[in-house]
């Protein structure tokens, strides 16, 4: 039994705008029409012997990550169960927590192999020879790593020095002249982040190296809420029980103090893709080193990348910059600068500016909303709610509501009465009622939501049901 365990969360600060605190990298689209995300659950849902997969995530990016997960899960019986981490802690908490469940649910010899949720592999019969081999050493009770065969001397990414399976040493991310030494020696690999072990194992060396992150990961392990629904089994651990659980990487607290190591060289087209640079990349170029996605025009550019989500980009006369343009912030920058990106999200989070944390369209468990419009007194938003989804019952105190449905048919409760509106019919809901709207349909309900009032935001909200969990 293989248990492929998936850590989706992080910000992607350096993939800003696209990439925000609720929607992460892992949600970054790829051009064959997947995100990072889904193609890590295919490609751990694959491998033989797989009946679960189990994804460490946040709480908020639980509905968002099933429905990433529905649209490629076809036919497949591969149960997917989650950890929700009230809030990130890095990957040594994340990975305790997913070994501990795994003990639970298959015995301390279950093997568990860690998949980070943003990594791109172009090979995958390549890397599914390399999870066998992984495993074999695992199965000896080695801690395993992957080490991807160098191509460049990259200067992002940490290193192995490795004696074929043997791991020698952990190299920080060096500077440029020392990546150049490594590429030369030949037996200096990648860092690639992904591991192959035994629960029972690597909580053993955890107790060992780093015991002051695995014993209050284990109180919130037993203390945390647990749920089974439709075959997927859910554990939250509570926010008081996590929220002081000292924050480290896997590599710094066991994976570099261990002399239980064993690494893996494999070839399997492995990328991070951390930049807007590398992203870009995986764009094919015209004659003239452009690469776009979206609608652009270019006169005299060279060696650009144009991502433009809704509007018409326009390039005249400039050289080796990015334009990433979205529906609520524009990102220009020099392609050699890329790895700076992660400024601005910073400055943008220190001033609390939403552009870090959601895009103009927010998920939530029913669907989607994308704010239109919005000024003193007013906003407009466009909702979309899925078949069978249904918004909580709530209340606003400081706003009204006028719903126009433009799509499906809307069933809304207002106070004790229920009707339905269909396309080209609206409906009022003044402050203080309260009311929800569901989709009894086959096919998306859209509507168009005018809230009027003295207050608008998003916490104006009380909620009597909700089948999410929200109350």
């Amino acid at each position: 039994m293989l248990v492929p365990v998936i850590l989706c969360g992080g910000s992607g600060s350096r993939l800003w705008p696209v990439s925000r605190d609720l929607h992460p990298k892992p949600f970054i689209r790829l051009a064959n029409g997947q995100s990072f995300l889904q193609n890590a659950w295919l490609r751990g849902a694959s491998l033989p012997d797989v009946s679960e997969v189990l994804t460490v995530t946040n709480r908020d990016l639980l509905f968002k990550t099933e429905s990433e997960y529905e649209e490629v899960r076809a036919e497949s019986r591969v149960a997917n169960n989650y950890i929700l981490e009230p809030v990130g802690r890095n990957t040594a908490p994340a990975i305790a927590l997913a070994a501990m469940e795994v003990v639970r649910s298959h015995g301390p010899e279950g093997l568990m192999l860690v998949l980070a949720a943003d990594h791109l592999i172009e090979d995958e019969t390549a890397f599914g020879q390399a999870v066998e081999s992984a495993c074999e050493l695992a199965h000896s009770g080695l801690l395993v790593t992957f080490g991807i065969t160098p191509q460049a001397p990259e200067t992002g990414y940490g290193y192995i020095e490795a004696d074929g399976n043997r791991v020698r040493r952990f190299v920080e991310k060096p500077s440029l002249e020392k990546a150049r030494e490594y590429l030369q020696a030949g037996n200096f690999l990648w860092n690639s982040g992904m591991f192959c072990f035994q629960a029972g194992v690597i909580l053993q060396e955890m107790a060992q190296h780093c015991s002051d992150i695995l014993e209050p990961v284990r109180k919130a392990f037993e203390g945390a809420y647990r749920l089974d629904s439709d075959g997927a089994h859910q554990v939250e651990p509570a926010i008081e029980d996590f929220s002081d659980i000292p924050g480290e990487s896997i590599d710094y607290a066991v994976m570099e103090r261990s002399a239980n190591v064993a690494v893996v060289p494999c070839d399997i087209g492995w990328s991070d893709i951390g930049s807007w640079r590398a992203l870009g990349d995986l764009t094919p170029a015209d004659a003239d080193g452009n690469r776009v996605s979206g609608e652009a025009i270019l006169y005299g550019a060279h060696d650009c990348h144009v991502l433009s989500e809704e509007r018409l980009v326009a390039l005249v006369g400039v050289d080796n910059i990015a334009v990433i343009d979205t529906a609520d912030a524009l990102l220009i920058v020099n392609r050699d600068s890329t790895q700076d990106v992660k400024q601005i999200y910073t400055s943008l989070k220190a001033k609390n500016h939403e552009a870090h944390r959601l895009h103009r369209t927010v998920h939530r468990p029913w669907g989607t909303y994308t704010i239109l419009e919005e000024g003193p007194r007013f906003k407009i938003k466009r909702l979309v709610v899925r078949p069978g989804a249904s918004l909580s019952l709530q209340m606003h105190h400081h706003r009204s509501e006028h719903w126009v449905v433009v799509n499906g048919m809307a069933q809304v409760t207002k106070g004790e009465s229920v009707t339905y509106v269909r396309s080209n019919e609206s409906t009022y809901i003044p402050a203080g009622i309260r009311h929800r709207v569901e989709n009894p349909g086959v096919v998306d309900l859209i509507m168009i939501e005018v809230q009027s009032g003295e207050y608008l935001g998003e916490d104006d909200i009380v909620r009597f049901e909700d089948v999410y969990g929200r109350t």
